[in-house]
C-alpha cells in the first residue's frame, strides 16, 4: 500500500505531466489548424510527410493528454479529496459533478474520437479527416479539464510553485 505522501508526489507528479501535454497539445494544434484545411485535398500519408507527421503529433498529444488527465490523474485526485474512485464512466460523471469537465458524454465522444485518429487513420482517410476537426473542436475542452483539475489542487495547497 502506498503511503500519503507518495501518492501525493504522484498527484504532483502528473499535474506537471499534465502541465506539459497541455502545452505539447496546443502547439501541435496550433500548426495543424487552420493550415490543414486546404491541404486536405491530395493528401496522403505517403506523399506529404510533413503534414503525415503534423497529424501523427496533434492525434498522438490529443490521445495522451486525455489518457493521461482521465485514466491518471483523474481518479488520483479524486482518491485525494476521499471520494471513491470507481469505473472510468462513474468516476468521469463524478469530474462532471465537481465541475471539472462540462459533459461526461462529450469526454466519451473524445475518448471515439482518440480511438479513430490512433487506430484507424491508416486505413480511411476521409474518417482521419473528420476525426482530426472534431477533435481540433475538442482541443479547448480537453485542455480545460486538465486545468481544472491542477487548479482544484492548486486551490487546496497541493501545487505551490511546481506547476
Amino acid at each position: 500500500m502506498s503511503s500519503p505522501d507518495s501518492e501525493m508526489h504522484r498527484l504532483r507528479q502528473l499535474a506537471r505531466i499534465v502541465t506539459r501535454e497541455i502545452r505539447v497539445l496546443l502547439l501541435s494544434d496550433e500548426r495543424l489548424h487552420p493550415p490543414l484545411i486546404p491541404e486536405w485535398q491530395g493528401f496522403d500519408l505517403d506523399t506529404n510527410p510533413e503534414l503525415a507527421e503534423r497529424v501523427e503529433a496533434f492525434a498522438s498529444r490529443f490521445a495522451r493528454l486525455q489518457d493521461t488527465a482521465g485514466d491518471k490523474l483523474m481518479p488520483r485526485l479524486l482518491a485525494a479529496l476521499g471520494e471513491p474512485v470507481r469505473v472510468f464512466i462513474d468516476n468521469i460523471e463524478r469530474a462532471e459533478t465537481l465541475g471539472w469537465l462540462d459533459s461526461a458524454q462529450e469526454w466519451m465522444e473524445m475518448r471515439a474520437l482518440r480511438n479513430q485518429m490512433v487506430h484507424e487513420y491508416m486505413e480511411d482517410l476521409a474518417l482521419l479527416k473528420k476525426a482530426i476537426d472534431r477533435a481540433h473542436s475538442f482541443v479547448p475542452k480537453l485542455v480545460a479539464v486538465g486545468s481544472r483539475m491542477i487548479l482544484e489542487m492548486r486551490s487546496r495547497g497541493w501545487l505551490e510553485g511546481e506547476v
